[in-house]
C-alpha cells in the first residue's frame, strides 16, 4: 500500500525526459500482451521497466478502509446516499476507517458550492469518515483537483512502458471508423486507429502544440475479477471500449487512472459504487497491474429509481438531499426508508434510526438486498 511520499519516488523519469531518451529510438518496443488466469491478468513478460512484485489484493491482515467519493458537479441524490450509507456500513461494521475523497477532476462541472453541499450533507445524514479534505490525514490531499502531480507520475510510468499511445482520433472521428455496437453496448468501440503509435510519438506531437489523448492498450483483453454483490465477472475490453483514455495532452486526467492511484495511495480496500459503473472496474484492474497496485474489493450495488424508472440524476431537485432539509424531512427518515429498502433493520423501533443503530444489528450479508435497484416515491417517506 503506498502513502503520496512512499508513492512518487517509484516512478521513472518525467514525461519529458522519457521523450528526448525514447523519441529517437525504435528499438524500444513494448507490446501489452495478456494471458487470463483467476483473479488477475499477467504479461507473458516482465513489464520493463517496471520491475514490480504483482499484488492483486489487500492483504485483510488489516482493517478495511472504505471511501465516500461524491463528484462536485451537482446535489447530492437519495441514490447517492443510498450507496454511501452501504458503503459506511461496510466498512463500519468491521471495525474499519472511512476516507472522504472529492473527485472534481471535471473543472468544466464541478462547482464549489456543490463540494460544500456535500461534506454537509453527508454530515447531516449521521455519515463521518477518519479522513478528508474537512479533518485532513495522512494521505491527503483528498481533492482530486490537487493531486495531479501523482496522476502525472503514474502516467509518466505507463508511457515509459509502451502500454499506452498518443491517439488524435476525435470522438466524431470515433463514431465514423468504429463498427457498429452490439446491442447491448452503450458505448462505442475504439477501433485502434492510433495503436499502431508508440507512446515516444507523443513528446513530439506535445512539441507540435497538437492536442491528444492517451489511450491505455486494452484490445483483444479478457478480464476476470468478483464483484462481492454479484459474483464473479468477465469483461471482455472489446465490447466496453477498447483501448480507453486515461488521461490528455495538457495535464488532464481521466476518471480511470485518477481512481486507481487515489484508492492504492489512501490505502483503500473496499470500493462500493453503483452497478451501473462495473464496466470501469475491469479498466482499473488493468491499470492496477501495469503499475503494481493492489486490488480492493468491489461491490456494485442497486441504484434508486424514479417512479418512472429512470435513475435518479442529479438535475431532479425534488430528490436532493439540500432540498429534502429544507423541506423539514429529517435525516432519521432518509435513514429509515433507505435501511428499509436495504432490509436492514435496528433494534429501537420507537424512533427513527441513526447511521450507527444500524451496526448493533447483527446482519449476515445475505439478509441485505444490495443487488436490487430500488424504486422510489415521494409517498415512502410518509410511510417512515
Amino acid at each position: 500500500m503506498f502513502r503520496e511520499s512512499e508513492f512518487r519516488p517509484l516512478f521513472c523519469k518525467t514525461y519529458q525526459e522519457f521523450g528526448r531518451s525514447r523519441r529517437a529510438s525504435q528499438s524500444y518496443q513494448y507490446t501489452c500482451r495478456m494471458v487470463k488466469t483467476p483473479e488477475r491478468i499477467l504479461p507473458r513478460k516482465p513489464l520493463h521497466p517496471l520491475e514490480h512484485p504483482r499484488q492483486t489484493s489487500l492483504a485483510r491482515t488489516s482493517k478495511p478502509v472504505g471511501r465516500l467519493a461524491p463528484s462536485p458537479t451537482g446535489g447530492l441524490h437519495l441514490g447517492n446516499a443510498r450507496t454511501f450509507l452501504l458503503a459506511w456500513l461496510i466498512a463500519r461494521r468491521d471495525h474499519g476507517q472511512v476516507v472522504f475523497r472529492m473527485e472534481d477532476l471535471d473543472l468544466t462541472r464541478a462547482r464549489d458550492d456543490a463540494a460544500r453541499q456535500a461534506l454537509e450533507d453527508l454530515k447531516w445524514l449521521g455519515l463521518n469518515w477518519d479522513e478528508g479534505p474537512d479533518v485532513g490525514g495522512p494521505n491527503g490531499p483528498y481533492v482530486q483537483s490537487q493531486r495531479s502531480h501523482i496522476y502525472q507520475a503514474a502516467l509518466d510510468r505507463l508511457i515509459d512502458a509502451n502500454l499506452v499511445y498518443p491517439c488524435t482520433c476525435t470522438r466524431a472521428d470515433v463514431l465514423r471508423a468504429a463498427s457498429a455496437p452490439h446491442a447491448d453496448d452503450a458505448q462505442p468501440i475504439y477501433p485502434g486507429t492510433c495503436s499502431h503509435r508508440h507512446a515516444s510519438e507523443g513528446f513530439a506531437l506535445d512539441q507540435l502544440g497538437k492536442s491528444f489523448a492517451w489511450r491505455f492498450r486494452a484490445a483483444g483483453l479478457l478480464v476476470d475479477w468478483t464483484d462481492r454483490v454479484r459474483g464473479p465477472q468477465s469483461h471482455a475490453l472489446d465490447r466496453i471500449g477498447g483501448d480507453f483514455i486515461v488521461a490528455r495532452s495538457g495535464g488532464v486526467f481521466g476518471y480511470q487512472l485518477a481512481v486507481v492511484v487515489d484508492d492504492a495511495a489512501m490505502n483503500i480496500t473496499q470500493v462500493v459504487r453503483g452497478h451501473d459503473l462495473d464496466d470501469s472496474t475491469p479498466r482499473q484492474v488493468l491499470i492496477q497491474e501495469a503499475l503494481g497496485l493492489p486490488r480492493p474489493e468491489y461491490w456494485h450495488v442497486g441504484l434508486v429509481l424514479g417512479p418512472e424508472g429512470k435513475r435518479l440524476a442529479k438535475r431532479d431537485q425534488a430528490i436532493k438531499l439540500s432540498e429534502l432539509r429544507v423541506s423539514g424531512v429529517f435525516p432519521g427518515q432518509i435513514l429509515a426508508m433507505l435501511g428499509r429498502s436495504l432490509g436492514l433493520k435496528w433494534v429501537e423501533t420507537d424512533r427513527l434510526p441513526s447511521p450507527m443503530d444500524f451496526l448493533n444489528f447483527e446482519w449476515p450479508e445475505g439478509d441485505v438486498n444490495c443487488a436490487d435497484d430500488w424504486t422510489w416515491s415521494s409517498h415512502r417517506l410518509h410511510e417512515v
